[in-house]
């Protein structure tokens, strides 16, 4: 599913997809140092991993040349299909947003809008329930209109790059589960939303607002336990030789996990992936099938220190509260530019108000431009939590090498060598120059210290 069909629910989706259960620790990650035995360790498992001779411990081991080394591995023609394929993104991020205003528009300017909502009227005098069916009209118009676009993104291109594993069927399969989802989620958060604007007309925006982060909360609660198993299959890690050293660094660091789940990625895409999810009692720690395949136990280790930062950081409450303060912005910013347009042209498109259901794609569009143009700024703080993460995984599994050589696996679909502006407007997630840079310069200082 388009996630732009409404951005209020991308939001909510975005974070849920992502989100990693928090409680108030201290970071390891703030030690100057590990114990020798995890550095010997590292150094145990350089030998067992393919590193590049610059890249090898030594008396003059250099972090730049070290950088280079490892992305000289890659070749040429990986790199350019990479790149290629990162950078037409850029051009989909355009055409997503394009294509989901151009409906938008079309919905008001043809009067669809005000006819869906007429259809809902002349079947229930309810207005939540209103609000309901005008939602599930809404939610299949958009997604037949930009059907073309989603299968080309999701299916055609995926394909083209090898990353995706997919047949047509399965993959409509989960574009219609997405969408089940998102009428029965983005349903109940549009009653709550109309509910709102019919009962507080003044301080809507405020209260919106509110609704809008108790709802993304609630959504990053139930995400792990209830929507994700509606596409994957989640099954326990039984290996012991993966599963113990996992829980082993999740006690160092104070998280409350028994159990390392599996789900079977493979079944969708190529791509490595791991999460520690969850929020308030749902969390679980989670591989796919690919990094279990694909990766060596440094490599694992390194991913699964890296996922273990954003809860032992907090990611998911700064999360929270950035998103808040950016929803509660663009709640604000609406009622003057809502009531501008409607006294322009609300008598053409045949919305009777701000209440009125049928100026949903008009709040659509608005948040759609907002979002649009706060894309570098939300990159920008995704990609320094990231950052951090990076760091702490560094700090928790002691494998700098481990940590380049993913690095080199997510180059499969992340150009790996972006210049710094690209980098800070279109990267969600440090580059792979800029990861393993600050992998070599943790191996660098861990040899100088004797550690």
């Amino acid at each position: 599913m388009n996630r732009k069909f409404l951005p209020i629910i991308g939001f909510l989706f975005i974070l849920a997809a992502s989100a990693a259960t928090a409680k108030p620790q201290t970071p390891s990650a703030s030690q100057p140092s590990l114990p020798s035995a995890t550095t010997q360790g590292a150094a145990a498992a350089e030998e067992q991993l393919p590193v590049p001779p610059a890249a090898r411990a030594s008396d003059h081991f250099d972090p730049l040349a070290a950088t280079n080394a490892y992305l000289a591995t890659v070749p040429a023609d990986k790199k350019a299909r990479s790149d290629a394929y990162f950078e037409g993104g850029y051009w989909l991020l355009l055409w997503d947003f394009l294509a989901s205003a151009a409906v938008y528009v079309l919905l008001l300017a043809t009067g669809w809008s005000a006819r869906m909502r007429n259809l809902a009227e002349r079947i229930t005098r309810f207005k939540p329930l209103q609000t309901f069916l005008y939602w599930i009209q809404f939610l299949a118009v958009t997604s037949v209109f930009v059907f073309p676009l989603t299968a080309y993104r999701g299916f055609v291109r995926e394909h083209a790059y090898g990353l995706a594993t997919q047949t047509f069927g399965p993959w409509l399969g989960d574009q219609l589960k997405s969408l089940a989802v998102a009428a029965v989620l983005g349903g109940l958060f549009l009653i709550a939303i109309y509910g709102v604007l019919r009962r507080a007309p003044r301080s809507w925006w405020i209260w919106g607002s509110v609704v809008t982060i108790v709802f993304l909360m609630l959504t990053a609660v139930i995400a792990p336990v209830y929507i994700a198993p509606l596409f994957n299959r989640y099954t326990k890690l039984d290996d012991p030789r993966i599963k113990g050293p996992i829980l082993s660094m999740a006690r160092a660091n104070g998280i409350p996990a028994g159990e390392v789940y599996v789900m079977d990625a493979s079944r969708q895409s190529t791509r490595v992936s791991a999460n520690v999810s969850g929020f308030l009692g749902t969390e679980r720690i989670t591989l796919n099938d690919n990094l279990l395949k694909r990766c060596t136990l440094p490599e694992i280790e390194s991913t699964m220190g890296h996922e273990m930062g954003h809860y032992v950081l907090n990611h998911v409450y700064k999360a929270v509260l950035f998103f808040g303060v950016l929803i509660v912005l663009g709640f604000a910013f609406l009622p003057g530019t809502v009531s501008w347009a409607l006294t322009h042209w609300g008598g053409s498109w045949r919305v009777r108000g701000a209440d009125d259901i049928a100026a949903l794609p008009l709040f659509a569009l608005l948040f759609a431009v907002y979002t649009f143009v706060l894309t570098p700024i939300t990159n920008t703080y995704v990609r320094a939590a990231e950052y951090e993460a990076d760091i702490f995984g560094l700090n928790a599994a002691g494998q700098p090498d481990g940590e380049a050589l993913i690095d080199l696996k997510l180059g499969d679909y992340r150009k790996l060598d972006p210049g710094p502006v690209e980098e800070f407007v279109f990267f969600d997630h440090p580059s792979g120059r800029t990861r393993i840079h600050a992998a070599m310069r943790w191996k660098a200082e861990h040899l100088n210290s004797g550690h």
